[in-house]
């Protein structure tokens, strides 16, 4: 099993379903404390976000929660495949499900960043 550290990494979007609220411009701040994963966001459309997740081999069960620029609080949760690029760089495919606004679904993918 590959032990995975997202303590003081960041991660930017590559891509994202329409109905995906983040873009390229949030940038995700994560901390990590044993199988304990969280993440502030924020760019883009969102003013706050923040990540909770449970870590278990290469995946993070994640629920999330942002405001808006245009003043919407939302919340979400996804499941999120973990792994490792060619230069060691951690990359998430997310398949993600919102909790409010009609409960669509999409998927997203993020990237490790320096």
């Amino acid at each position: 099993m590959k032990k995975f550290n997202f303590n003081n990494k960041r991660f930017a979007v590559i891509q994202n379903s329409d109905n995906g609220q983040v873009n390229t411009e949030t940038i995700f701040n994560y901390k990590q404390d044993d199988n304990l994963v969280t993440a502030d966001y924020f760019g883009g459309s969102i003013k706050y976000g923040k990540i909770i997740a449970k870590l278990k081999d290469d995946q993070l069960n994640m629920l999330y929660q942002c405001f808006t620029t245009d003043n919407q609080l939302k919340a979400g949760k996804a499941l999120a495949q973990i792994e490792l690029t060619e230069n060691d760089k951690i990359k998430l495919s997310l398949n993600w499900q919102w909790l409010t606004d009609g409960n669509d679904k999409g998927i997203s993918e993020y990237i490790e960043i320096d």
